[in-house]
């Protein structure tokens, strides 16, 4: 199946089986969230993969359409920074050090326009920013999942207090963005069947 294929299989599944993904077919998809491209390399979220039915069952009252949770093999929830603090910009070029084996000092000028780069926006323009990349992981992952033949569903549509309250989430410092539930399609979803609806191309394209 090409990419075409794979993105025209794609649908935002309303209910799986309940049957449990791969554990190396997982790791490849989590992959394409950790390889997603990112502003300055920062990365300014983490992923949570949810995978135990405990946990599951426990956030269920957190989302407005709960079949998708109660149904999947994993829930994916993708949360973003809300300040980029000095010691994870310090740990972010200490990694850069180690991985690249390059001197700290040879890195200087590159922390420094970060530096700069950060400490002139505010905390919501930070924020604004960390979502956005938090958004390109998303899509990622969703393609990477339709490329190995899984099922997603992406979701906004939860309490976000809840949802934070159930997995610790410090609200002071960073927020839930989105979350992705993966599986595999249940035969009762009916939305399989439907045709996909999209711009045509002289709606959606301009070539100037």
């Amino acid at each position: 199946m090409n990419y075409l294929e794979a993105l025209s299989r794609r649908y935002s599944v309303k209910k799986f089986n309940h049957e449990i993904i791969p554990q190396d077919t997982l790791h490849n998809i989590l992959e394409s969230g950790k390889l997603s491209a990112s502003s300055l390399g920062l990365q300014p979220y983490k992923i949570l993969v949810v995978e135990s039915e405990e946990m599951k069952q426990k956030l269920i009252p957190a989302f407005y359409n709960p079949s998708q949770i109660s149904t999947c093999s994993h829930l994916i929830v993708i949360i973003s920074k809300k300040t980029i603090e000095d010691n994870y910009i310090h740990g972010y070029f200490n990694h850069i050090s180690e991985v690249r084996e390059t001197p700290l000092e040879k890195l200087d000028l590159f922390k420094k326009s970060i530096n700069q780069h950060i400490t002139q926006k505010t905390q919501e323009e930070i924020f604004n920013w960390a979502e956005k990349q938090s958004y390109i992981v998303l899509a990622n992952m969703m393609y990477a999942a339709a490329i190995e033949s899984i099922d997603s569903c992406p979701m906004e549509g939860f309490r976000q207090d809840l949802i934070e309250e159930i997995l610790s989430i410090n609200p002071d410092t960073e927020k839930v963005t989105v979350t992705l539930a993966l599986g595999y399609r249940s035969e009762e979803d009916a939305f399989q069947h439907m045709k996909k609806v999209r711009k045509p191309n002289e709606k959606l394209f301009k070539f100037i």
